[in-house]
């Protein structure tokens, strides 16, 4: 059993004691992070300058912070009320302000997104791996602590503890850090009572740990993102995607607007079918082939290492309701249609045949028959025979009558054991913690979080059962770049600094071309505006990969979908130019013809000019007003006022990267005969302006209103 302290400076004690040495602790990414006690060991070692700690994480999340005074004014009020008593991390706060002390060493393998760009001590730190090897890669700094936020569970035996959001990587770390000689490791929970607690595989046994702590201080709110805005052009993504999903097949989806675009779109497609097939049409051009426009009859699968808001949505629309069951025998009958939901002899006799099931039945093929509901749970085995009230039924699948005493008298009344969604860690909004809070415990069965090394590939113990899983899977990625061969960079620049980690898109990707009808999605804005300049995302070619132009397969725009795989450079090149916006496409089908990968000769399609924001605006517009396209299909943390400021602020922040927009805007604004609401401009602090600045900033304001 572990050892329980109810203060958390009593177990940094034990730990310091125990571990005389440096420190090399790894801790999950995400919200698994155990925040009260990461700061009380970091502040301790860096009073220490003797001792040294070396942290090994992922994805250190902190409170939004603002850029001036204004954004400081709006931010302050917001972040109090929608992300709590959550406390940022100590080591987060001195590494962005570039004072980590010199005993003291952060490695991460992905970094919030931006967040680090320029930052010396993050980018030099940063550990490329995919998230399959992750657990390996970080084994090899010889980590001889974990640290973990849980979840607890009161029950009459005592309490159970969950790994909730984070058994990514936790499980295979502990197993190879386990076989060491002479490097003992430490394993440390630390309960939050807001962690949502996740059963099946999240679930460890008593002696996981070896502390325990149950301080209430370790219980705190959890980081939680508010949805944001989804624009038409992420709906535009997001609908042409949501048509490639097939009807009883796997989804797998990420976080943000297009994630958020994706999934409002498939449950217009499940909901609204005619008005789904009329939205797509606009956006198409009439030209639908090769679409899925079916209203989910069988239902999707999700599988994603990320448990995002979108997914959950999904689940509670009814559309992720595929049950995939723990056995790959089972899985392999159910998906060819010999095993349904209502056990029968056919169910048995199908087991047996696949070498699943002996004849006669043994002790541990009744236990996997029960476990799976294909039996009752009264039934039990005694000297080879099956036991039921007292009477007794020959085990033997080949005997008919035998079988058709089991038929009779034996048989479970629905197959048990199936899950809907498997991920590997989750993060979203408050109300998203709150559901998964909220659901029943057959709900949540339904949902289980797993290892990433499950997750993230078809290899190991359990190659089989993933294949079988995961028929006709879709995983959809976002990417920054694509360039015209079909390579993809999503993680970083050509100057080697990292935006964000490579993450599992590599091992999703890599998933796709491996399964026999599986697909990766690559999903792209076409441009983007940096200070004042707008920039096409498709690009000839560029100095930083992430998916290597052999692994492409489909590529998705606001302006339609680019189906890459198998096809040679010159059709790539003609397809991608396809979905790149029509201010860039000559100069892109310039430089192809000059490099000589496309013909010189080739002219662009006419109905392949018209890619540009105000035609989207025009087919989207009506189905937006209907309100099937709302800015925000989840919800939002933010009020009304609240969208309202952000939205002035945004104007003025592009305008900023623009001197002759911020001019123009500025002389528009001193002229406009409009005010705001009081309370707006109280909130920004501009209510009582009185130098120059203060009134500038106000008029700019009120003008962008």
């Amino acid at each position: 059993m572990p050892q329980v302290f109810d203060q958390i400076e009593a177990a940094v004690d034990a730990v310091l004691a125990r571990i005389p040495g440096d420190i090399v602790l790894g801790t999950p990414l995400g919200i698994g992070k155990p925040n009260p006690f990461l700061n009380a060991l970091y502040q301790r070692i860096k009073a220490d300058p003797k001792r040294k700690l070396k942290i090994i994480t992922a994805l250190s999340l902190q409170k939004p912070v603002s850029g001036s005074d204004i954004e400081r004014r709006f931010l302050e009020p917001f972040v109090a009320r929608v992300f709590g008593d959550y406390p940022d991390l100590d080591y987060v706060k001195d590494l962005r302000a570039g004072s980590l002390p010199a005993n003291v060493e952060v490695l991460e393998f992905f970094l919030k997104t931006g967040d680090y760009l320029g930052n010396q001590a993050a980018q030099q730190n940063y550990i490329s791996t995919n998230y399959t090897f992750a657990a390996r890669d970080i084994a090899l700094h010889g980590v001889n602590l974990i640290a973990q936020a849980v979840a607890q569970c009161e029950t009459q035996s005592g309490p159970r503890w969950s790994l909730s959001s984070n058994p990514d990587l936790t499980y295979e770390l502990a197993e190879r850090l386990a076989v060491r000689d002479g490097h003992p490791l430490i394993a440390v929970g630390v309960v939050n009572k807001s962690m949502p607690y996740m059963s099946g595989q999240a679930e460890v046994p008593a002696d996981f740990f070896d502390l325990i702590i149950t301080d209430p201080a370790g219980s705190h709110d959890l980081f939680a993102p508010p949805n944001m805005k989804v624009s038409l052009q992420d709906y535009a993504i997001g609908l042409h995607a949501s048509s490639l999903v097939a009807d009883g097949g796997t989804l797998q989806i990420g976080i943000g607007a297009l994630g958020d675009a994706i999934a409002q779109a498939l449950i217009v497609r499940y909901r609204y079918g005619e008005a789904y097939k009329a939205l797509l049409s606009a956006l198409c051009n009439g030209d639908l082939t090769g679409r899925e426009l079916g209203t989910f009859e069988q239902g999707l699968y999700g599988c994603s290492e990320m448990l995002v808001n979108g997914l959950l949505a999904l689940l509670e629309a009814g559309i992720l309701r595929r049950e995939v069951y723990a056995d790959a025998s089972l899985q392999s009958l159910v998906n060819a249609g010999r095993i349904g939901e209502q056990p029968d002899t056919g169910a048995l006799v199908a087991l047996h045949q696949a070498g699943r099931l002996a004849s006669p039945l043994r002790a541990d093929d009744l236990a996997f028959l029960q476990t799976f509901g294909l039996l009752k749970p009264t039934v039990t085995y005694e000297a080879g025979k099956l036991c039921w009230q007292g009477r007794q039924y020959t085990a033997d699948l080949n005997d008919p009558a035998a079988l058709a005493a089991i038929g009779r008298d034996l048989l479970g009344e629905r197959l048990l054991g199936g899950v809907v969604l498997h991920g590997g860690f989750f993060l979203g909004p408050r109300d998203f913690y709150q559901r998964l809070r909220d659901m029943s415990d057959e709900q949540r069965r339904k949902i289980e979080m797993h290892r990433i090394d499950f997750i993230n590939q078809l290899y190991g113990p359990n190659g089989s059962l993933a294949v079988a899983q995961r028929g006709k899977a879709r995983f959809m990625n976002t990417a920054m770049i694509v360039t015209l061969l079909g390579a993809a960079v999503s993680d970083g620049l050509d100057t080697g600094q990292v935006v964000s980690g490579v993450g599992g898109q590599y091992n999703f990707v890599a998933m796709s071309h491996a399964l026999p009808d599986a697909r990766s999605i690559l999903m792209l804005r076409a441009t983007r505006e940096h200070k004042g300049e707008l920039h096409s995302n498709i690009v000839w070619n560029y100095g930083h990969t992430t998916i290597p132009r052999h692994l492409r397969d489909v590529v998705v725009t606001e302006y339609g979908v680019a189906d890459l795989r198998g096809q040679p450079d010159a059709e790539v090149i003609k397809r991608l130019l396809a979905v790149a916006d029509s201010r860039f496409q000559n100069e892109l089908m310039l430089k192809a013809m000059f490099n000589g990968k496309l013909e010189a000769d080739y002219v662009l399609p006419e109905s392949q000019r018209n890619n540009l924001p105000e035609r989207l605006a025009t087919q989207l517009a009506p189905f937006q007003a209907k309100g099937l396209l709302p800015d925000f299909p989840f919800g939002t943390d933010f009020t009304a006022d609240e969208l309202a400021i952000i939205d002035a602020l945004q104007k003025l922040r592009q305008a900023a990267d623009s001197p002759l927009e911020l001019l123009g805007m500025a002389l528009k604004s001193l002229f406009a005969d409009k005010e705001a609401p009081t309370g707006y401009l109280e909130r920004l602090g501009l209510d009582e302006a009185r130098d120059l600045k203060s009134l500038v900033m106000r008029r700019l304001f009120v003008g962008n209103l």
